[in-house]
């Protein structure tokens, strides 16, 4: 056999095992195979998440509150009669108006605050504080900070458009009662206090007053 003969055969062999391992390695297809399908991407997996969120409970209720109770039903109604209300929001605003209300009453500072009550509470804690006055008392009184805040119940009266939610604070302040002579008499400066209020707070929902008025006190 020639060399240029024996250098085809040589060749034509090593494309056959070339061929043989190419499909070993690659595999075949045999007829048409449709494309591998994309998987779904994060901004499908948030629109799925958008959709149950939506079509579940509230979240902003049951969050605070059991799902099938009174006060969720009627926290749903204060929704529907304004749409804008917000109960973590509310919650929030509850927090900062418990400090303010407390403080302004421990000090004796009652004009700062006779928006937020309503007669009767202003009379009580006026009455309070004129007590104190009239006996020659006064108090130093530092808020140390809202340890707990629970919603306990809500209520509305579609007659009327009035809620009321009752709210439980648990809150530490330091406070020191003087008498004219300034001695203490009750209470130490280094040592801070905890007090546990439930106050039930009331507006006509779709109002054009935004204010939440604290109506009643308890412990």
């Amino acid at each position: 056999m020639n060399s240029p003969m024996l250098q085809l055969l040589v060749l034509a062999g090593i494309a056959v095992f070339l061929i043989i391992r190419l499909k070993n390695v690659l595999g075949t297809r045999d007829g048409f195979e449709a494309p591998p399908q994309p998987k779904p991407g994060p901004a499908l997996s948030r629109r799925r998440g958008l959709e149950m969120i939506e079509g579940g409970p509230d979240r902003d209720i049951t969050d605070h509150i059991g799902e099938d109770t009174e006060a969720a039903a009627a926290l749903a109604e204060m929704k529907r009669a304004e749409p804008g209300f917000n109960l973590t929001e509310f919650l929030g605003g509850a927090k900062g108006a418990y400090e303010m209300i407390l403080m302004a009453f421990e000090r004796g500072k009652m004009g700062e605050i006779t928006p937020f009550l309503s007669s009767d509470v202003f009379e009580a804690f006026s009455q309070v504080v004129d007590d104190r006055e009239a006996k020659g008392l006064s108090v130093e009184a530092d808020f140390v900070g809202v340890r707990e805040v629970t919603l306990m119940d809500a209520r509305f009266d579609q007659a009327n458009g009035r809620a009321e939610i009752d709210i439980k604070f648990i809150g530490e302040l330091t406070s020191v009662v003087r008498d004219k002579d300034g001695k203490i008499i009750e209470g130490a400066r280094d040592q801070a206090k905890r007090q546990k209020d439930i106050w039930t707070f009331e507006r006509i929902m779709g109002s054009d007053d935004p204010n939440w008025r604290l109506v009643a006190t308890g412990e």
